[in-house]
C-alpha cells in the first residue's frame, strides 16, 4: 500500500496551547489578556566598567559584576599578546582562569567584543590578566 501523497498546504493545522497554574492552581491559556507570568529583572545600578589601556603586562581590576547580568569584554587598538579574564573570590590574592565545559574560556589574542560571564557568587570579581608583547590594548570590562 502506498502512502497517501502530500498536498501542500495541508488541509489542517495541528492546534498546540501553552498554560501554566494560575494562583489558584487552575490551568490559565496563555493569551493577550492572561500573558506568562514572568519579569526580567534588572539591578537598579550597574557598578562602573574597567576600562583603560595597556602596552605592558598588567592585571586590571576589580570588576565586582552585577549578579546574573552578562559581563561583556571589549578589546581594541593595535596590538599583540593574550588577555585572559581571571574571577577571584578572595580579594585577588588567587585568580582561577574561567573555562566552559572544562576548556579554557575567555582568552583572547586579538581585537574582540563578545559576553564571556554571568556571576551568581556576590564574593567574586573578575579582573583581566594582560599580557602585551607589543603596541596598545584598549580595554573595557563591564555590563
Amino acid at each position: 500500500m502506498s502512502n497517501p501523497p502530500v498536498i501542500n498546504p495541508a488541509r489542517f493545522v495541528p492546534l498546540y496551547g501553552v498554560g501554566y497554574a494560575d494562583n489558584a492552581g487552575e490551568l490559565s491559556a496563555v493569551s493577550t489578556s492572561s500573558p506568562l507570568p514572568v519579569s526580567v529583572t534588572q539591578p537598579s545600578s550597574l557598578p562602573l566598567p574597567v576600562e583603560g589601556a595597556a602596552s605592558a603586562t598588567a592585571v586590571v581590576g576589580p570588576f565586582a559584576p552585577a549578579l546574573g547580568v552578562p559581563v561583556v569584554v571589549n578589546l581594541s587598538g593595535s596590538w599583540g599578546g593574550t588577555v585572559q579574564v581571571k574571577r577571584s573570590t578572595d580579594g585577588g590574592t588567587t585568580f582561577a582562569s574561567l573555562t566552559a565545559a572544562g576548556k579554557a574560556w575567555a582568552n583572547f589574542t586579538g581585537n574582540a567584543c563578545e559576553a564571556v560571564w554571568e556571576e551568581n557568587n556576590p564574593d567574586a570579581a573578575l579582573y583581566l590578566d594582560i599580557q602585551v608583547s607589543w603596541g596598545t590594548v584598549d580595554y573595557r570590562m563591564g555590563h
